[in-house]
């Protein structure tokens, strides 16, 4: 039976898409990049560190999401460039760590268009040798039911079609914005849901997806991506996006879904960013006893026990004796608890 053809209709649909709870999440964002953008340029000494960090958990987050992962030792190896891959988990975290990189650093020259995206996935498998093509026969996303029965959750755009649903969607991605006539970000959300509906590729369609979105993010004039990791939030709100997607692609082949639900999910992992990287800037780059204070501040927004390593990753800037130091001093006034001990300790509020 022959699939129907999706209308990539980018011109239209995106107006449609604006209604009061979207327009709520697009007028938030809009406020957090403001007001970050000035709390950049005010320090940027944390800069480079936020890229470095942000850079590992994208990489080892996208990769895990699916079921990709290699020991924390390796991973901040290949990430260096101090080792080579040794098996084809590592040649995949390798690979995309690469691709990353150039996003980071090229995304200016990279128009999302079929060929480049063809190279993108060819680079994300240079490792392994198995990319840089369209898939070859048909695939299909399955879903495993509790009780271990499988169902077709979704039937993606047939191998023989796929050449020419790349070439529309991104034909009318790049139309529309180079016409400025639609909101930048929910276009980026349509491209987005709908290159995962075609499901180009037989592998890495995921990554793929979360590292376009790193390139069109950058090409708007977002560039959060680029100090915060897009794919840990992702992973850690996976049931959400799972969820989303599936939802936003009913009826997909028949022009009649709704694109809302991916949305929302998508703008609200920006506001989500957006968030914890101002959280991230508050008072760098102040004397040490300002350090101590956000240590603190930490402790009174989190309902959640801290590691030592969560304080690190939220404040980048700030050493780990700083740390240790600050965690004795809160522990020895009765304002924090120790739960567990060695490595697995962590610290909660008393109250």
């Amino acid at each position: 039976m022959m699939q129907k053809m999706h209308n990539f209709d980018y011109i239209e649909t995106p107006r449609k898409l604006v209604n009061a709870q979207v327009g709520r999440l697009l007028t938030r964002i809009y406020e957090l990049k403001g007001r970050v953008s000035e709390q950049l340029k005010a320090a940027p000494a944390i800069q480079e560190i936020l890229l470095k960090v942000a850079r590992v958990q994208s990489a080892d987050a996208s990769n895990r999401l699916e079921g990709i992962v290699t020991t924390d030792s390796r991973l901040k190896a290949l990430m260096q460039q101090k080792t080579t891959p040794r098996n084809r988990s590592e040649e995949e975290i390798a690979g995309y760590r690469d691709v990353l990189a150039t996003v980071h650093e090229s995304h200016a020259y990279i128009a999302p268009t079929p060929n480049n995206i063809l190279q993108l996935h060819r680079d994300l498998y240079s490792y392994a040798g198995n990319g840089g093509t369209w898939k070859m026969s048909d695939n299909r996303i399955i879903e495993t039911m509790p009780n271990g029965e499988q169902r077709i959750r979704f039937s993606p755009v047939s191998a023989i079609g796929t050449p020419d649903a790349m070439e529309r969607l991104c034909t009318a991605y790049q139309k529309a914005s180079a016409s400025a006539s639609a909101e930048p970000l929910i276009l980026i959300g349509m491209f987005i849901l709908d290159f995962l509906c075609i499901h180009p590729f037989h592998d890495g369609n995921g990554r793929m997806s979360r590292l376009l979105t790193l390139l069109l993010l950058y090409r708007g004039g977002f560039d959060v991506g680029r100090f915060i990791s897009l794919e840990k939030l992702m992973e850690s709100a996976k049931e959400g996006y799972y969820d989303a997607l599936q939802r936003a692609s009913e009826s997909w082949h028949e022009n009649a879904n709704d694109y809302t639900p991916f949305l929302r999910y998508f703008l609200g992992i920006l506001i989500k960013a957006y968030t914890e990287l101002e959280e991230r800037l508050k008072g760098t780059g102040t004397h040490p006893s300002g350090k101590s204070d956000r240590i603190r501040l930490l402790f009174e927004t989190s309902l959640n026990p801290l590691r030592k390593s969560d304080i690190a990753e939220r404040c980048p800037d700030i050493s780990l004796t700083t740390i240790e130091r600050t965690l004795k001093a809160m522990l020895d006034a009765g304002l924090i608890s120790r739960i567990g001990k060695g490595r697995s300790s962590a610290y909660v509020r008393r109250d």
